[in-house]
């Protein structure tokens, strides 16, 4: 039901790596997951900041500490427009985007709006929607009555029709079970938005077309069942992306936080 690398295409600004060497400090804007909030990032941002950059991982709107603004109208557009907004408020540019899971729903739709002020975008084993796409309609081949089926599924989640409730094993996140990690994340995670699931993208600029990209896929375990396999192997053969994977499970910013934040540094 979750949704996930690096690009080709001639940079628009400095790579991480090159701002470095240049003395220029580079910008990440770090994007959570599902039921997650920028807390999540923690250990990646140390690292990048112990590399000079600037990073913000900003929470959305009715997660983590904001738990409290859930309501029924959050939306994939709340999300959306909450990046954009911390992009904008902070006068950011050449940004360095990285959205993981749900968020690369949240991260296309900022491009969209904000193609000019992006240096370059990664999908850590993130869902990569095309226009009209939710974030359970990404299945290649997914048929009507099986896309009907996974809406009520997740409808199932949230009993009262506004947040799908936490997962009682959040093993599935390919945190080891019975870990600090596991337990850290089971006090930290708050239902997430239902809506924000279901809801079509829309893109009026082809989302992050044409920017630098990047697709890091988890693989040890691959998280199941997801569309991110399927996109691993889409973008794999397209020449516009850079592709790589992470021996490691789903939450690889929690549990190979040296090699995501290495990932991050290097050229797009």
């Amino acid at each position: 039901m979750l949704g996930g690398g690096f690009v080709g295409a001639a940079a628009m600004a400095a790579p991480p790596a090159e701002a470095r060497r240049s003395g220029a400090r580079a910008t990440f804007v770090l994007v959570h997951g599902a039921w997650h909030g920028g807390w999540c990032w923690r250990r990646v941002a140390e690292r990048l900041e112990q590399e000079g950059a600037r990073v913000l991982a900003p929470t959305l709107t009715g997660l983590g500490e904001r738990s409290h603004l859930l309501s029924a109208n959050v939306s994939l557009e709340t999300h959306i427009q909450d990046v954009v907004a911390v992009i904008e408020a902070e006068e950011l540019r050449d940004v360095h985007l990285v959205g993981h899971s749900y968020a690369g729903m949240v991260v296309t739709g900022v491009c969209d709006r904000l193609k000019d002020r992006m240096a370059s975008v990664t999908y850590l084993d993130a869902a990569v929607p095309a226009d009209g796409q939710s974030m359970t309609t990404q299945q290649p081949g997914l048929s009507p009555e099986a896309a009907a089926a996974t809406e009520a599924a997740l409808r199932s989640l949230a009993p009262d029709g506004v947040a799908m409730a936490v997962p009682p094993d959040v093993s599935i996140f390919g945190v080891p079970a019975g870990s600090d990690d596991a337990a850290w994340l089971q006090r930290r995670l708050t239902p997430h938005p239902l809506r924000t699931w279901l809801e079509p993208i829309r893109l009026a600029q082809g989302g992050s077309q044409g920017l630098p990209r990047s697709y890091l896929h988890c693989v040890r375990p691959a998280l199941t069942p997801s569309s991110f396999p399927a996109h691993h192997a889409r973008l794999s053969r397209d020449p516009s992306w850079t592709v790589a994977t992470l021996e490691t499970g789903h939450d690889a910013m929690i549990t190979a936080p040296d090699a995501v934040a290495e990932r991050l540094m290097q050229p797009v």
